[in-house]
């Protein structure tokens, strides 16, 4: 059932568009040129010596799929309502099957990274091997903060207009457009109270070649996050 409702809504995601799953490349690359126009050119952000639209597209090849993720989750029991009143089954299977296909958008936007690695050439190095690391985290971050607003969602139809409203914010607040050694030293332990902050981190290290070096208690903080949000995102 899990592997059937993924497939339906792989199906229906980008049906009766004019341009189908084009969207999956447009809209990263679209974000990437905002942020490249607006915080690598006019603002001036520092790169720390990487070309700016690859910092850039490092973050938001994990961002997106997080961003992804959590509104497909938290709306999952309300746009399988009706099915949800008329068969019991493992409610976990909605926001389950939403998660799977999350992984779609992401899948397709590391083409535009590849073709900026190859611009540049700029070729990561053996710490690409840890992505599937950092990915896992992102997924369990998503996973349990969506099954919480998924529930919510169901009594209090508010949470439908929250989550979009937080993931705006959260876009900015996050360090997709600049890097978070930038943030003050009394600061930075603070602001990786935000978990995303700790996986885009990770994700520009792996890609990256290290640079900027990994803060661990952010990534710290990260898991330690994840991890709480799952747990208590099943119960």
């Amino acid at each position: 059932m899990l592997y059937f409702l993924a497939w339906r809504n792989v199906l229906v995601r980008y049906k009766q568009t004019a341009i189908g799953v084009v969207w999956a490349l447009l809209r990263p690359f679209i974000t990437l040129a905002v942020f490249s126009v607006l915080f690598g050119m006019l603002a001036g952000m520092p790169s720390l010596g990487v070309p700016y639209p690859i910092l850039v597209c490092a973050a938001l090849l994990a961002w997106q799929f997080f961003a992804s993720a959590l509104n497909d989750c938290s709306n999952s029991f309300l746009g399988g309502a009706e099915l949800i009143s008329k068969v019991y089954f493992p409610r976990l299977i909605m926001p389950g099957s939403a998660m799977i296909v999350s992984l779609i958008d992401p899948a397709f936007s590391t083409v535009i990274l590849a073709g900026l690695l190859r611009w540049f050439e700029f070729l990561p190095d053996w710490r690409i091997v840890t992505i599937p690391l950092f990915t896992l985290i992102a997924f369990c971050l998503a996973f349990g903060a969506g099954l919480w607003f998924a529930a919510l969602s169901v009594e209090f139809r508010d949470f439908r207009y929250i989550v979009p409203f937080v993931l705006q914010i959260g876009l900015f607040v996050s360090p997709v457009g600049f890097s978070s050694s930038f943030v003050p030293d009394e600061w930075r332990v603070l602001y990786s109270v935000n978990p995303m902050a700790g996986v885009i981190d990770g994700f520009r290290w792996a890609i990256l070649r290290g640079e900027p070096p990994l803060y661990w208690p952010g990534l710290a903080l990260s898991v330690a996050s994840s991890a709480f949000l799952l747990w208590t995102g099943l119960w």
